[in-house]
C-alpha cells in the first residue's frame, strides 16, 4: 500500500507529537523536541533534581533514555511508513564521557543507515551552556508492522 506525502507527513507530525507527550518517562523528564525533519532530531532535557543520580548530575540511565530516544526519533522523523510503524530498539549501546553538572542536555541524533526493517543511528549528549560532551550512543531499531494506537490502524 503505498502513502502519499501528505499521509507520510502526518504520521511524522504524530510520531513527534507522541515522542513528546505520549510518551510517559519523556513527559515526566519534561523532554521537549527542539528538531525533528530530514537532519535528524534534537531533544532538550532539562536538568530536575528528580533526575539526578547525585547533586545536578543526570542519572546514567535518564541519559541513556535520552539518547535512546533522539537516536529513534532520528530514524522515526524520516521514516517510510508504507514499511511499518511499529518502533522497537534493539540494541542500545552508550558511552559516558563526562558530567556536566546543573546543566540541561541537548540529544542530537542522526540516522546513518536505513534498511527494510532494520535501522541504525547515533546520538550525543551535550550541555547546552558549555556545550561539553557528555555521552553517545549507536542505536539499531527495528520497524515492522503498526504501532497499536495510532490513529491509522483499525481497531478491529
Amino acid at each position: 500500500m503505498g502513502l502519499s506525502v501528505d499521509e507520510q507527513q502526518n504520521r511524522r507530525d504524530w510520531f513527534r507529537r507522541h515522542w513528546q507527550n505520549g510518551v510517559a518517562f519523556n513527559r515526566f523528564c519534561n523532554m521537549s523536541i527542539q528538531q525533528w525533519d530530514a537532519d535528524g532530531a534534537q531533544i532538550l532535557l532539562p536538568s530536575a533534581d528528580h533526575l539526578c543520580s547525585h547533586r545536578g548530575i543526570f542519572h546514567g540511565g535518564v541519559v541513556s533514555a535520552l539518547l535512546d530516544a533522539t537516536a529513534t526519533g532520528a530514524i522515526i522523523c524520516c521514516h517510510d511508513f508504507t514499511l511499518g510503524s511499529r518502533l522497537t530498539t534493539i540494541s542500545l549501546n552508550v558511552q559516558f564521557l563526562a558530567s556536566s553538572p546543573g546543566e540541561d542536555l541537548l540529544g542530537i541524533g542522526q540516522c546513518t543507515r536505513r534498511g527494510r526493517s532494520v535501522n541504525f543511528a547515533e546520538a550525543r549528549a551535550i550541555g547546552v551552556s558549555s556545550q561539553k560532551l557528555v555521552a553517545t550512543a549507536q542505536v539499531v531499531a527495528y520497524i515492522a508492522g503498526e504501532r497499536a494506537g495510532a490513529p491509522w490502524v483499525s481497531k478491529g
